[in-house]
């Protein structure tokens, strides 16, 4: 596994990060979108203090994070009963 050294900017800091080649660009991407957020904090709510914009920020991937997980959460069940009905469908069959 080959280890890249990049800078990844967010706000107006740079920040040095050893990453994998396979992972290179997903945290570009990261980046991208982290700065993003930040504009978009920014222009809403006229907040200039880079910190109160990175806690909302912070917030905001923390809260989106929890609702994916709670999604997949409810579909692994929801398969789940689906699959029980299944076989148990497939054992009155037989």
């Amino acid at each position: 596994m080959t280890e890249l050294s990049i800078k990844i900017k967010i706000g107006n800091r740079e920040y040095p990060m050893k990453v994998s080649a396979e992972e290179e660009a997903r945290i570009r991407a990261a980046g991208k979108k982290i700065n993003e957020r930040l504009r978009f904090y920014q222009d809403q709510f006229q907040i200039d203090d880079k910190q109160d914009l990175l806690a909302m920020v912070a917030i905001d991937c923390y809260v989106q994070l929890l609702q994916t997980s709670e999604n997949r959460q409810e579909t692994d069940e929801t398969a789940m009963e689906q699959i029980s009905k299944l076989n148990h469908l497939i054992s009155e069959a037989l």
